[in-house]
């Protein structure tokens, strides 16, 4: 959310104890904010993605649940969190196998995986989701080829996408 702080790292994802305000101009060149996402296997293979809202960045495509790590949290702890505000699904950090890293102009971009959630029950942030709908992971990489995720998803399963497909079998 707008006004947010988020800790300023260095290309390996360590804090440098100093921190930008989301909104803030001149993000600081040579520094990076850490993103956090899941994606969330049901049992039966099917993953969730959501539709972000019309008024953020990229509306109305899809992606999966993401979003900053806040001042002080770790990639695990934001992962947990905005997948919670976003679709109301309840992770524990341990329960997160991470699928890769991506390095991008400002962010550092950490995927995660999650299997054996008790409760599926979805209750999505408006301000944040539009929809969602649980598809098999091959719709999703459809999705990037005719542009219907959200574009800087498209560039980020180019390069996890392989790795992703592996933890999700």
């Amino acid at each position: 959310m707008e006004g947010e702080l988020w800790d300023l790292t260095d290309a390996a994802g360590t804090p440098v104890g100093r921190t930008h305000r989301r909104g803030d101009p001149d993000f600081p060149k040579g520094f990076f904010h850490v993103i956090a996402a899941v994606c969330v296997v049901r049992e039966d293979g099917l993953v969730l993605i959501t539709r972000r809202a019309a008024v953020k960045d990229y509306p109305l495509t899809w992606e999966f649940p993401a979003g900053s790590a806040l001042e002080g949290e770790t990639s695990r702890q934001a992962a947990v969190r905005e997948l919670a505000e976003e679709t109301g699904l309840r992770a524990e950090e341990e329960a997160l196998v991470p699928v890769g890293r991506v390095v991008e102009a400002e962010a550092l971009l950490d995927l995660y995986v999650v299997r054996g959630l008790g409760d599926l029950t979805l209750s999505l942030d408006p301000e944040e989701v539009a929809d969602s709908t649980w598809v098999p992971l091959a719709e999703v990489f459809r999705r990037c080829d005719d542009e219907r995720m959200a574009r800087p998803w498209i560039d980020r399963l180019q390069l996890l996408g392989e790795r992703l497909v592996e933890l999700t079998r």
